[in-house]
């Protein structure tokens, strides 16, 4: 159930999608009814998120073949680290989907090439490398946009 995302990992098309999905309705959420984290709170989520997803993938890897398709614990990894320390809210998880989904299909150096590590390493890194480009070209956006638009100023 944890490497699939609550069995969104079996979605006939675009499973990587649908976990995704899922983990960014979680995030909306979450942050709507608790306060946003704080930089240290964060760091313990990516950690124990990056944990369980390695731990997760690393065990579905052997039943299941290299990366299958239905292990999407990597998705929902990439997209925390996409959203990680940004303005908490709708927009955020929107455009952190999207963001996220190019990055991730894309797979800009050296993503692809960390694929190749073993076992669960493979699986989720080269996602976490997505999010954190993900999370740095959504920066630079709102850099140049004066640190306004979606966010409202903050």
């Amino acid at each position: 159930m944890i490497a699939t995302l609550f069995y969104s990992g079996y979605a006939p098309i675009a499973p990587g999608t649908a976990g995704t999905a899922v983990v960014a309705v979680l995030y909306w959420l979450v942050f709507l009814l608790i306060s946003p984290l704080d930089t240290v709170g964060w760091c313990v989520v990516l950690a124990i998120a990056f944990a369980v997803g390695v731990y997760t993938a690393d065990r579905a890897a052997p039943e299941w073949g290299k990366d299958p398709g239905q292990v999407v614990i990597d998705e929902g990894v990439g997209f925390l680290f996409t959203v990680a320390l940004l303005p908490t809210g709708a927009w955020t998880a929107i455009v952190g989907f999207f963001v996220f989904r190019a990055f991730d299909i894309f797979k800009p150096p050296p993503a692809r090439q960390l694929e190749a590590l073993p076992g669960g390493w493979g699986i989720v890194v080269d996602d976490v490398i997505a999010g954190i480009y993900g999370n740095l070209a959504i920066r630079l956006v709102w850099h140049l946009a004066g640190g306004a638009g979606l966010w409202g100023g903050q």
